[in-house]
């Protein structure tokens, strides 16, 4: 059963070129600890707290089949630089293991990258991501206390709906790219995203068929 690593940010898809040995996931209760003159500490359950998940792995200089999951692997500083980019971004992403129950909205916290000697062009690199979820808010009015949803509120919308293109005579990825992104060598995001649809030959796309743009 074929395993994929993907992070999504907004219309952007990120796969990673080589998939980690392991994965760790760590899951915790939540407790509040309260303090009572005279019965000394009581521990309160206040449910599970956000996950983190944590994998290495490396972004490969030239392309193996022997552990590379697609050809047009990004270059290693242009991949650590895309992972930066969404270290910094203000909204969650969205981390997805194929073939898995993994599909979770995700902030990364920690991203560390090493050159080794003897591996030029390799970057090995850890990522710990922490899981993000629609925030709780009680408010107190005299000696209650009501929940509020964060549904009734602002929320970060995680969804968008998909713009696509249907590709005519005499197109091409790039050609598409141009047109549509305004910049020819977003190709390759055109063609992650739409792998099933056109084949393992990102040259060979096909009149009519319907592409999703980034």
């Amino acid at each position: 059963m074929s395993v994929d690593f993907f992070l999504i940010n907004g219309g952007f898809i990120f796969q990673f070129p080589v998939n980690p040995e392991e994965v760790n996931i760590s899951r915790q209760k939540g407790y509040e600890t309260i303090t009572m003159l005279t019965h000394g500490e009581f521990d309160f359950p206040q449910g599970e707290k956000v996950k983190e998940i944590t994998f290495s792995s490396f972004f490969p200089k030239v392309y193996d089949a022997s552990f590379c999951r697609y050809k047009n692997i990004p270059d290693p500083n242009e991949a650590m630089n895309m992972l930066n980019a969404m270290l910094k971004a203000e909204k969650p992403c969205q981390f997805i293991i194929t073939n898995t129950l993994i599909n979770v909205p995700v902030y990364i916290i920690a991203h560390n990258t090493t050159f080794r000697g003897g591996e030029s062009g390799d970057i090995y690199f850890e990522i710990t991501l922490r899981t993000w979820r629609e925030p709780k808010i009680a408010l107190r009015s005299g000696s209650s206390a009501q929940k509020v949803n964060a549904s009734n509120l602002p929320r970060t919308n995680l969804k968008t709906k998909p713009k696509t293109y249907t590709v005519k005579a005499g197109d091409s990825l790039s050609k598409i790219a141009k047109l549509e992104l305004g910049d020819s060598s977003k190709w390759k995001n055109i063609y992650q995203m739409n792998k099933k649809v056109i084949g393992n030959n990102p040259n060979l796309i096909k009149v009519g068929q319907k592409l999703v743009m980034p």
